[in-house]
C-alpha cells in the first residue's frame, strides 16, 4: 500500500472578499430575479406556459418593474436555477428554497448565471452564429487575462487577444475564410506540374468558412463585455477598460482551480465518457472512487454531468447504474431536481428514492427504510444482476443474506413476481453458486417459471 499526499485546500487570490460578502453581491445582481422567482411561485396559475405575456404584464405591474425587466430577470432566475422548468410547468427550484440562508446556493446560482452570460445577453442578430460561437469558446482566456492582470485592462488589449485566439481556433478546426482574396489560397494545386499529390495519394482536406466582415470580433468583443458586466462579472469604464468585479474574480479562480484538480484526476478518466468513467471506477475503493468522480464532475457543467449520469444509469449494466447514483451523491445539492424527477422512472426509482433520503438527512443504513418492499426487491435483482455480471459467485451467494424475505422461498416469490428484466439470469446464475442442491433446483425451478410464464 503507497501513502497518497493530498493537495492542501487551496486559497483565493489575496483581496477576495469572504464567501458571506460574496454572497451578498451575488444577491444584489440577482434580486429582481429571486422577486420575480418569488412573485411566480406564489401568482401564477399552476401549469400556466411559463412566463406568457399576461403573466409579464401581471408581474411587472405588482412587482413595479416593466414587462422587459420582468421578461429579462425570468430568464436570469431559469439560469440561476431558481425556477425549474417541468414540462410546461415552472417551479421554484432548491437554490430559491435555500436563497436566504445558504449563501454557498446563491454563489453557485450566481456562477450558473455567469456560466450562461451568452444566454443571458442575447447576440447581435446580424452576425453569423460560428463568429459568436468563436467568441464565446475564447472569452475564457480574456478572462483569464484579467484575473492576472489584478487590475484595469484596455479595451484594445483585450481586442488583440481576442483577434488572437480566434485565429488560433481557427486554425486549430484546419478552416480558412474564403471570399475575395488577395492572393490565391495555398491549396497546393493537383495538376502534373503543381508539386501537389500524386495520383492516389490522400489530398488534405481544409473546410472553407465565410470571412468575417471587418470589425466583426470588435463589435463582439463589446457584446461579450458588455454581457459580462450585466451579470455582474466585470465593470466597464465608460468602454475604454475593463476590471473584473470581486464576484468576476473569485468565479475565474474558482474555473482555473477545477482545470487543476481535473488535471490531478486519480486515476485517469477525466476525459472519458461517463460510463468509461463509471467503469475505470469499478476497482477503485470508495474513497479513491469519489476522488475520482470530483475531478470528472470538476471538468464538467453540473448540468451536463447530471445528464450523463442519469443517461447511463438508465442503460443495461446495472454495475454502472449503482455507481451512477454513487457519483450524484459527490455532485449533492445540484442533482436534486433531476434525481427527482427520474424517480418515477421504475428502473431508476429504487436508486432515486435512496439518494434523496441521505440528501435529506437520512443514515445510508436507514435510507432503506424509504422503499416499500416491492422497491427492495427490485433493487435486490437490480444488484445481483451487477453482482452476476462482474463479480465472482461467493459475491452473489453473500448477496442472498441481504434480502429483505426471511427465506428463500418468499424471496423466490417475491422475485418472480417483481418484473425485472434480468430475473431469469440472476436466478440461473444463483443456481448455479449455491452449493446446496435442494435450494439450487429451487432456484433453477423458479428460473424456468419466469422464462416460462409460468405461475
Amino acid at each position: 500500500m503507497t501513502t497518497r499526499r493530498t493537495r492542501s485546500a487551496p486559497r483565493p487570490p489575496e483581496g477576495t472578499p469572504p464567501p458571506a460578502e460574496l454572497a451578498r453581491q451575488a444577491r444584489e445582481v440577482l434580486a429582481d430575479a429571486v422577486r420575480i422567482a418569488r412573485w411566480a411561485a406564489v401568482e401564477r396559475d399552476p401549469g400556466s406556459t411559463p412566463l406568457a405575456a399576461p403573466a409579464r404584464e401581471r408581474a411587472a405591474a405588482a412587482l413595479g418593474l416593466t414587462p422587459a425587466q420582468v421578461r429579462a430577470g425570468w430568464d436570469r432566475a431559469r439560469l440561476a436555477g431558481l425556477v425549474e422548468l417541468h414540462g410546461g410547468t415552472a417551479r421554484p427550484g432548491w437554490r430559491l428554497r435555500a436563497w436566504d440562508r445558504d449563501d454557498m446556493a446563491v454563489l453557485r446560482g450566481w456562477v450558473a448565471l455567469f456560466d450562461a452570460w451568452s444566454l443571458a445577453h442575447p447576440a447581435p442578430g446580424d452576425v453569423a452564429p460560428t463568429a459568436v460561437a468563436e467568441v464565446v469558446e475564447a472569452v475564457p482566456q480574456l478572462l483569464s487575462l484579467l484575473q492576472l492582470s489584478a487590475g484595469p485592462v484596455l479595451v484594445p488589449a483585450l481586442l488583440d487577444l481576442l483577434e488572437q485566439r480566434v485565429e488560433e481556433l481557427r486554425e486549430e478546426r484546419c478552416e480558412v475564410p474564403y471570399g475575395p482574396q488577395s492572393q490565391p489560397l495555398p491549396m497546393g494545386g493537383h495538376g502534373p506540374s503543381s508539386g501537389g499529390p500524386a495520383a492516389g495519394e490522400p489530398v488534405p482536406v481544409v473546410t472553407e468558412v465565410p470571412a468575417s466582415p471587418p470589425g466583426t470580433v470588435a463589435s463582439l468583443l463589446d457584446w461579450a463585455l458588455d454581457g459580462l458586466a450585466a451579470v455582474g462579472a466585470l465593470t466597464l469604464d465608460r468602454g475604454r477598460s475593463a476590471t473584473l468585479t470581486p464576484l468576476g474574480n473569485w468565479a475565474v479562480w474558482v474555473k482555473l482551480e477545477q482545470i487543476c484538480v481535473a488535471a490531478q484526476s486519480p486515476a485517469g478518466n477525466i476525459e472519458q465518457p461517463a460510463d468509461d468513467m463509471l467503469r475505470g471506477c469499478a476497482r477503485l475503493t470508495p474513497g479513491p472512487a469519489r476522488a475520482e468522480y470530483r475531478a470528472w464532475l470538476a471538468a464538467r457543467t453540473v448540468s451536463s454531468a447530471v445528464t450523463e449520469l442519469l443517461a447511463v444509469a438508465r442503460g443495461e449494466d446495472a454495475l454502472l447504474r449503482g455507481l451512477a447514483f454513487e457519483a450524484l451523491r459527490v455532485v449533492g445539492a445540484p442533482a436534486e431536481a433531476e434525481v427527482r424527477a427520474v424517480a418515477s422512472e421504475p428502473s431508476l426509482r429504487p436508486y432515486a428514492l435512496l439518494w434523496l433520503a441521505e440528501y435529506e438527512g437520512a443514515d445510508p443504513e436507514d435510507a432503506q427504510d424509504v422503499l416499500t418492499r416491492e422497491e427492495a426487491t427490485w433493487l435486490w435483482v437490480d444488484t445481483a444482476a451487477a453482482v452476476a455480471d462482474h463479480g465472482e459467485p461467493q459475491l452473489l451467494l453473500r448477496h442472498l443474506d441481504s434480502a429483505v424475505q426471511g427465506t428463500v422461498p418468499a424471496l423466490l416469490e417475491e422475485v418472480r413476481a417483481g418484473g425485472h428484466p434480468r430475473t431469469v439470469q440472476v436466478l440461473v446464475a444463483l443456481a448455479a453458486a449455491h452449493p446446496d442442491p435442494a435450494l439450487a433446483k429451487a432456484v433453477r425451478r423458479a428460473a424456468f417459471q419466469v422464462h416460462t410464464g409460468g405461475a
